[in-house]
Formats: C-alpha cells, structure tokens, sequence
C-alpha cells in the first residue's frame, strides 16, 4: 500500500540531495534505494541491480546514442554549423534575433535526430559559442535551447512516439503523423514567445540588422539541404518499410558520412572526436535514464502510480474532465520523473481509461509526447537541462531554470489548445490514412 507520506519525504529528499550538489542520477537511485530499504528491505535493494540493467536492455534504446552520433558529426562536419547560419540569416532581423534561430534549428534539427536529448546537445554544441560576444541574456539563450530541444520526441521520427505506440498497439505511422502540425504550432508558438518578451524587454536580445544582400542568403540556403537529406533517408526508409527506427538511425549515420567527406572533414580524427563526445553524452543521458527506473521501480513497490490511476477510474469522469485531471497529474509526475519512465510506469494503467472514456488513441499520443517533453524542461529532473548545463560546462543549473520559465508556460497554453483542438493531431493521420 502506498505510503503518502513516505513519498511525499522521499521527493523532498530528493530536492534536498540535488540542493547539496550531487549528481542527478545518484539522487535517483540513492532515493530509490533507501525507499526500498526501508519499506522493503534487502530483496527489494537487490532487486534494484536487475532493474538498473534491464532498463537498459531494450533496442529502442539503441536509437538515442545513434542519433547523437548523427548530431555529432553533422555538428563537426560543419553541416550544422551551416544550417544554423542558413536560418539566421532569415530569423535574425525579428525580435529575439539569434534566439528565434536556436528554436527553429531545433525544429529542423528534431526532424533528424528523433531525440530531444540528442537536438537539444547538438544545438548547444553549435548555439553557445555564437552568443560568446553578443549581449544576449544568458537564462533566455539557454532556456530557447532548452525549449528547441523539446520538440525532438513531438516532431518525427520522435522515439517517443515509437515507445507509446508498441506500448499501446498503435500505428507509429499514425502518430507521427500527428505530430506534424502540433510540432510545427509550438514552434511558432515558441517563437511568438520570444518575439513579445523581446519587445517588452529589448534587452534580453539586441536586434540584429541584416548585413548580406539577398543573393548571398538565398545562396546559403544551400546549407539545409544536408539536413533535408537525411530527414528523407530516415523518414523514408521507415515508411516504406526498408527499417526499423533503430535501423534508420543507423542508415542515418551512414547517410552523414558522405556529406562530411562533401565538406571535407571525414577523417579518423573527426570520427573519433564524435565517437568520444557520443560516448559520453550516452553514458550522461543513460545513467540518469538508468536512475529514473531504478526510482520509478520503487514508486511502482509502494503503489504510488496505482493509486493515483485507481482514484481517477473511480471518478466515473467524462472524457474533457479525465483529460483535464491528466492533464494535472502528468504536469505534477513530470516535476520529479523522466520522460521515458513517466510513459511506460503510467502507460499499461492509464490507457484503459482512455480507451473506455472514447478518447482517440493517436490523439492521446501525442498529448502525452507533449506531456513527456513538458517534463524535460520541469526543473529539478529536467533531462534536458542538464544535458545543456553539461555541454555549457560553466555557470550555474539555475540559470537554465530561469530560462525555461517563459517556454514552459507556453508548453502549458499549447497543450489547452491540444485539448480543445483535437483535430490540429487528427486531422493530417486522417487525409494521410483514411
């Protein structure tokens, strides 16, 4: 039986550990372990050691450090470098400035690499040092980063998409799908954002004129043609049915290695530099995936998931209402889970409600992907935060929390739309399959 109490102490144990410095991963799985410990005792800590490795021992998994590797080298073939200079050259003359190109080189980005860990890492690596010189304000670059990497999962081929629909038996095809026009809404969205607290506070992004003539920017366009290409080589071969996810990140790598041997930077020493840097952006985003499970296993012994969903059901809701309740409970769970243990420990109790409630399965994808990407700029557990915070590799966490404030509340607004919009997700699946 789930204790509140213990919980309730548990998630302020958690917040305090972080407070004190440690790493955000073994806050996790020190929580986990006492919680276990004390509730449980011993069988419950070994059992632990199973669930930190079998966590990992899933093949969609696998995706996430090849579409790092991807960003990587398309990062240090100068391919992304490119792109991100492409759309400045078009996004810099509007309120916010280079900020608007961190978001929309996000969107191109995620349309690529179907992670928000690997987007928002790949952005970093090329934004930052771009803002070195320029008085931009630091919470809001890092926040625009943090906001762009949230659209990875949201905009296809997002891994999250693919987790739900083998959870759920739902056509990936179908979702992805419907994850095009809500991903391309919230980033006008986010855009819109920067361009009101810009005007309101010019400050935070000095304008920036526009300096080439014309010929010289329509010629740099050429810079998003490699992006364009790989986002066909993996969308493609998914749906025509050449690969699997996982494959198609993999053909995605292979894909890279020509446009870096184009822009002549294909040699080992660049291969190895990406290798490395994949390595351990892997090993940062595993861990705390690791970390994650390894708390939400513990959660899942004491009934805490259950118990919320059993309430709900006995709630008798209406279908708006339920939403509305999930709504509240995703954005609470997300404060203090990630993104792919949220999904599976709620998935198997909350879909039946669903289901039962008549609420269309592909439209409830998407808002939970929208819910997941909300949890990733949640500050304190924010994966992506960190994952900024990581490359940034200077300054303090809660500046990148600061940051993410104004673009969480716009994740908030997008998902009232969702709700009351439904066919903004359901009505592309539906020209497309019906």
């Amino acid at each position: 039986m789930m204790d509140a109490g213990g919980v309730a102490l548990g998630f302020i144990l958690m917040l305090g550990l972080m407070a004190l410095g440690l790493h955000i991963a073994t806050v996790m799985f020190a929580v986990g372990a006492i919680g276990a410990g004390l509730y449980f005792g011993m069988p419950a800590i070994n059992a632990l050691g199973v669930v930190y490795f079998e966590s990992m021992n899933d093949s969609l998994l696998l995706a996430l450090p090849l579409f790092i590797l991807l960003g990587e080298i398309l990062v240090r073939c100068g391919s992304t470098d490119q792109m991100y200079r492409s759309l400045s050259d078009w996004l810099n003359p509007l309120p916010g400035g280079l900020l608007h190109t961190n978001v929309a080189s996000s969107a191109l980005f995620s349309a690529v690499s179907g992670s928000s860990v690997a987007t928002a890492a790949t952005i970093a690596t090329v934004a930052l040092p771009s803002f070195k010189t320029r008085k931009y304000s630091t919470p809001m670059v890092l926040g625009s980063i943090a906001a762009g990497g949230s659209l990875g999962n949201l905009i296809p081929p997002g891994i999250g998409f693919i987790i739900y629909g083998v959870l759920t038996n739902t056509s990936v095809a179908r979702l992805y799908a419907a994850g095009v026009v809500p991903g391309a809404i919230l980033t006008l969205m986010f855009m819109l954002c920067i361009v009101v607290l810009a005007i309101r506070n010019p400050a935070i992004a000095p304008r920036e004129p526009v300096v080439d003539p014309l010929p010289v920017r329509l010629a740099r366009l050429s810079g998003l043609v490699a992006p364009s290409l790989i986002f066909i080589v993996i969308m493609g071969s998914i749906y025509l049915g050449w690969a699997t996810p996982t494959e198609a990140a993999a053909l995605a790598v292979v894909a890279a290695l020509p446009i870096a041997a184009f822009y002549r930077r294909l040699t080992i020493r660049m291969l190895h530099d990406a290798f490395l840097s994949t390595v351990n952006l892997t090993a940062l985003s595993m861990l705390i995936l690791a970390g994650a499970f390894a708390m939400n296993f513990v959660l899942g012994l004491l009934g805490a998931t259950g118990a919320l969903t059993t309430y709900v059901a006995g709630m008798k809701l209406d279908a708006i209402t339920l939403i509305w309740v999930l709504f509240a409970f995703y954005v609470i769970l997300g404060t203090f889970f990630e993104t792919l243990p949220m999904m599976v420990g709620t998935l198997p109790l909350v879909f039946p409600l669903i289901k039962a409630a008549g609420i269309d399965p592909v439209w409830f994808g998407v808002f939970l992907v929208l819910m997941c990407e909300i949890s990733l700029i949640s500050p304190p557990v924010g994966m992506t935060l960190y994952v900024i915070q990581a490359v940034r590799g200077e300054g303090s966490i809660a500046e990148v929390f600061r940051g993410t404030v104004p673009f969480f509340i716009t994740m908030l607004l997008m998902t009232v739309l969702l709700i009351y919009w439904q066919d903004m997700a359901l009505w592309l699946p539906r020209l497309a399959f019906d």
